[in-house]
């Protein structure tokens, strides 16, 4: 790898949730949904493209749009948004898009000779009788489609079980014939929403959106949003249509339910809801996830970690970092932009969803949506907590920061959040980005980086040197 990868693993200013990362050719493609910066709403942007080759997870290509939000008949006007996609390669070679927009129920489909774009709209998954999924009678509406190409059959995932919804039974697998719109075995349920989970192993970790499926070997694995939505869970089967078996969370955008640093229930970024899947590059397996930024639910960036299967196909939760697709710890040296923070909460005050307690720190930038203006962290305040996992110290001897803002504190240099402190950096009143720099004993091998405020006013952290 040329250079390193962090979390978020494409540039600071764009934000594409909603991952589904596949591997076609040499390349990694990973399709989202496209919020704004300062959005309003959810996925207010056409389908963005975006690639890396498989062997340098540090050098993402943006492929431009590759489907515009009005690309569809039934969004002429562009006035809906474009949910969350997923793409499959179907037995003639060519790619396609499925897609569903946020005032409709049904799937449509796009279509490209190559999996970068720009797809043109196809038509909309139907019965024999040429009924849209979704508008018969009974129907449950269409939302998230998740798909999965095998021979001349492809199954469409979808589903969205909001709470308390009588309504909505579950998650639902549909197959699709070779022209991969008709339909060729109806819908049935494969995974249970929360108001129909009593009893089924799926209690607490029901599902909510965000159908995702992957095969390895030969097991499927339902990748999807539970009810609880900052985690990521999955379901076994060994056939596509199920019966799926519940497996565990792989990932919380929170670290909810880790306990190796922090106490299991203990929010240590700012949570929200969650989409992604599962994919194998150069035979290391990876989870795509989404965070959230500035102290909303609205724009969602993409990260990654690697993941492992234990002897029965198991997948354990793993850790949320900020060296992602790395392949290994973050090297001692050099500067680090602060928005690759995994960790940022208030060790006074708990939140584990984005917005829910004002005035907590949070990620985000200077301009408007599409400015590349790179990321920070902004509203640092007395108790915040600002993580960054991991680095491997063998030189460094000295760390500097750059802060800017009002403020009469001290940051103090911790390897553990709640450890010793092995030195402060004080910081005091700029409206510039102004550099603060101390010795630090580093302990020799790899640890995670604190830096933990005390005091007053609301410095911004732009970022962190080691020397």
């Amino acid at each position: 790898m040329k250079n390193q990868a962090f979390n978020p693993y494409l540039p600071s200013w764009e934000y594409i949730p909603d991952g589904e990362p596949y591997v076609f050719g040499d390349r990694v493609y990973v399709y989202g949904s496209h919020d704004f910066f300062n959005g309003y709403v959810f996925c207010m942007g056409d389908y963005m493209g975006w690639s890396a080759p498989v062997n340098d997870l540090s050098d993402w290509r943006c492929e431009g749009v590759i489907f515009p939000r009005n690309g569809d008949p039934i969004n002429a006007s562009g006035r809906m948004c474009l949910y969350a996609p997923d793409v499959t390669r179907g037995p003639d070679g060519r790619y396609y898009l499925y897609y569903v927009y946020d005032g409709v129920g049904v799937v449509s489909v796009a279509v490209c000779d190559s999996p970068a774009g720009r797809y043109q709209f196809l038509g909309y998954v139907h019965y024999k009788d040429g009924t849209r999924l979704g508008d018969r009678k009974g129907d449950e509406p269409q939302f998230d489609p998740g798909v999965l190409t095998e021979g001349d059959k492809t199954y469409l995932y979808t589903g969205f079980c909001g709470h308390g919804d009588k309504s909505r039974h579950g998650a639902m697998c549909t197959v699709l014939g070779p022209d991969m719109v008709t339909i060729e075995e109806e819908p049935v349920f494969v995974a249970p929403g929360a108001v129909y989970a009593e009893g089924t192993g799926y209690e607490g970790h029901a599902f909510f959106e965000a159908s995702s499926i992957r095969k390895r070997g030969d097991t499927y694995y339902f990748v999807y949003s539970s009810q609880v939505m900052h985690e990521l869970c999955y379901a076994t089967a060994k056939d596509p249509r199920g019966p799926f078996r519940y497996g565990g969370v792989i990932v919380s955008n929170s670290d909810i339910g880790i306990s190796s640093y922090k106490p299991a229930d203990l929010p240590a970024a700012p949570g929200g809801n969650n989409h992604g899947s599962i994919v194998e590059i150069n035979g290391q397996w990876y989870v795509f996830y989404h965070r959230q930024t500035n102290g909303t639910w609205f724009s969602r960036q993409g990260c990654a970690e690697p993941i492992f299967f234990d002897e029965n196909g198991d997948i354990r939760q793993v850790e949320i970092t900020s060296r992602g697709l790395n392949g290994g710890p973050l090297r001692d040296e050099g500067e680090y932009p602060a928005y690759i923070a995994c960790h940022l909460f208030n060790q006074k005050r708990a939140c584990a969803y984005a917005g829910d307690v004002p005035g907590m720190a949070k990620i985000m930038q200077d301009g408007r949506d599409g400015d590349k203006e790179p990321a920070y962290i902004f509203g640092v305040n007395d108790g915040t907590v600002i993580g960054f996992k991991d680095f491997d110290f063998r030189s460094a001897g000295k760390l500097s920061i750059w802060a800017r803002a009002y403020a009469g504190g001290v940051f103090d240099v911790r390897t553990q959040w709640d450890g010793e402190t092995l030195a402060s950096i004080p910081v005091h009143n700029s409206n510039l980005w102004e550099k603060y720099t101390v010795a630090v004993p580093f302990p020799q091998g790899v640890h995670s980086l604190y830096l933990c405020y005390r005091g007053s006013g609301t410095p911004s952290l732009r970022s962190i040197a080691f020397e």
